[in-house]
């Protein structure tokens, strides 16, 4: 790797870190967070389910501001998106009760910061055609790292110190993140190659767009449903494993079994690419997520379950790198943002049925009832990506 290179990917790297940290407290444990601020497991749901819609509604619209090629850059965002979570993390770090204030600000900085994922991703693109040579898969994966190592020591420290430590360090992760970002400006002159100097126009109009892209936007409607049950594990994982024997350190041990070994998928991706294509993976990406959730359903122990969570390495690990590319390969220059903005709402809307129904599903029936729901969504999904990306894909690919 040339020093230039390192240069460049080195703090991409420290972006994806920064920003996977905070997503560790932020999302991880949200639900350790607000029980222990005296929100019921509805409550909790309806938070985070209100959180993504604002996200699924805020994601298309700043993504379109974005491919107008105006002064709101990815880098512009980001570092906006940062301010408002540092905000946000010190106002809760200071209020000491009161449910509905919590419930806002907390809200919000979920929002935030799902909006923001994907501006994260598109700024990578970016930076490439303007000739800034980054590994993205190596920085995606040591983003994934960063989530791992803090969720595992965020699971110890709440022991110790209780559920503020979380705000502790993601005011301290995201007041680096603000700075690195300050100084991650892209070259003034841009090699000729920049894809910034194509023209066309951006399908802004979410009908237009999906008949542009009928089967991508098909795609993302699969996504949604293995983010249902991956949102659902995540969210949901301390009321999951408690009746196993699971505790918050048990909780960090899992998380960190999952984002540790998605670095070695997306660090070879660009490799795997060359063997594997990326609707291919996409569909490999389905079908772990599936056998994910089933370890899930019948594990007996905290053994199955480290086992389920492995799984994240041909899951997750797979989908977010995969995604991104299938973006980049299928998509004009001025849909590219969109199209990483609708990658993520499938994320974001798995989470918003998600919430809305598994918060419920667990006051009344419990976390194995939740699991099974959770694996039908899943098989759903699984067969609407084949359709997706074999059936519907292929006809396009005749037409083109």
């Amino acid at each position: 790797m040339t020093d230039k290179r390192r240069f460049w990917t080195l703090r991409y790297i420290i972006i994806n870190a920064t920003y996977f940290a905070v997503y560790s407290g932020i999302h991880a444990y949200a639900s350790v967070f607000l029980l222990e601020k005296g929100f019921t497991n509805t409550l909790i749901g309806i938070t985070l389910a209100l959180a993504n819609i604002l996200s699924v509604i805020f994601q298309p619209f700043v993504a379109g501001l974005i491919d107008k090629q105006g002064k709101l850059t990815n880098r512009n965002v980001s570092m906006a998106s940062t301010a408002l979570l540092l905000i946000g993390s010190i106002l809760l770090l200071l209020i000491k009760s009161g449910v509905v204030i919590i419930f806002i600000i907390f809200a919000l900085i979920y929002m935030v910061q799902m909006v923001y994922q994907p501006i994260i991703t598109a700024m990578y693109f970016e930076y490439e055609a303007a000739g800034c040579r980054i590994y993205y898969g190596l920085a995606r994966g040591l983003g994934s790292c960063g989530f791992a190592v803090v969720s595992v020591f965020t699971g110890m420290a709440i022991g110790r110190f209780g559920v503020n430590i979380l705000m502790i360090l993601d005011i301290i992760f995201l007041s680096v993140a603000l700075v690195v970002l300050y100084f991650f400006k892209k070259p003034v002159t841009a090699p000729s190659s920049d894809k910034t100097s194509e023209t066309g126009v951006a399908h802004n109009n979410l009908i237009v767009f999906t008949k542009t892209y009928p089967s991508f936007m098909l795609f993302v409607v699969a996504g949604v449903c293995f983010f249902f049950a991956h949102n659902a594990i995540n969210d949901y994982m301390i009321q999951i494993i408690t009746p196993l024997g699971g505790t918050e350190a048990s909780m960090g041990t899992a998380v960190f079994i999952a984002a540790l070994l998605e670095l070695p998928t997306m660090a070879l991706i660009d490799k795997i690419m060359k063997k594997i294509s990326v609707k291919n993976l996409l569909l490999i990406s389905a079908a772990a997520f599936l056998v994910k959730t089933l370890l899930m359903l019948v594990a007996p122990n905290m053994a199955v379950v480290y086992v389920s969570q492995a799984m994240q390495m041909f899951a997750y690990a797979v989908f977010i790198p995969a995604g991104a590319y299938f973006v980049n390969q299928t998509m004009a220059r001025f849909d590219q943002v969109k199209g990483q903005a609708y990658i993520n709402c499938s994320i974001t809307l798995g989470g918003v049925f998600s919430s809305l129904v598994c918060g419920r599903l667990l006051d009344i029936r419990g976390p194995h009832f939740m699991l099974i729901v959770s694996l039908a969504v899943t098989a759903a999904g699984l067969v609407i990506a084949f359709f997706a990306l074999k059936v519907l894909g292929k006809s396009a690919e005749k037409r083109s």
